[in-house]
């Protein structure tokens, strides 16, 4: 694992990426401000054991093992000052934080869950059938059925919604959100987790 051609390539996916759009600071500087919101968010996944990497590390994910009681991500990177300071400003900082509180809203109550908090892939490696892709989804799969907890994600592009359902997840909420677009929320259930809720 090269951790910064990781954070290089996970910046570069978060240039287009809409939440990331939404929370970065406009103006001089934008490109850098990317690269520092990747190298915390990486940083935090190493830290973490959530890093998830593929095809040479040209797809990556970072995929939490988390519950309700634990602290939301961003809050707790919202709480670096650094963070505001150089990435989101404050006003960008409440709106995440408000958002943040709205998507933890729609996650289960009681016990632990995994939460892809980031997925994305090289350009290079992109298109219909992507090998890359396939692993990762593969990786997400098996650990959602080896710990027998689900696995919720949530996306903006609709083009995403649709490959996570072609994946086997379940699309249970969409949300038409105050800035006019929709964000979609969905969920893998492992089969023996599903049994014992029938």
């Amino acid at each position: 694992m090269n951790k910064k051609i990781i954070i290089n390539r996970v910046a570069k996916i978060l240039t287009e990426t809409p939440s990331a759009q939404d929370i970065v600071k406009k103006g001089k500087g934008r490109e850098k401000r990317f690269e520092y919101l990747a190298k915390q968010m990486v940083n935090k996944a190493i830290a973490e054991d959530a890093l998830v990497t593929a095809g040479d590390d040209t797809g990556i994910a970072i995929l939490f093992k988390t519950s309700k009681k634990k602290k939301n991500f961003w809050s707790e990177m919202i709480n670096d000052l650094k963070l505001v300071y150089h990435v989101t400003g404050i006003k960008n900082a409440l709106k995440i934080l408000k958002n943040q509180n709205y998507i933890k809203s729609l996650r289960p109550d009681e016990g632990e869950y995994l939460y892809c908090w980031f997925w994305g892939v090289d350009k290079s490696t992109r298109g219909n059938e992507s090998k890359v892709a396939h692993e990762m989804r593969d990786e997400f799969l098996r650990r959602a059925d080896m710990y027998n907890i689900p696995l919720y994600a949530e996306t903006r592009i609709r083009k995403n919604m649709i490959v996570y359902q072609r994946y086997g997840f379940e699309l249970f909420h969409t949300w038409d959100r105050p800035e006019g677009d929709k964000m979609w929320f969905l969920r893998y259930v492992p089969e023996p987790l599903k049994s014992q809720k029938s």
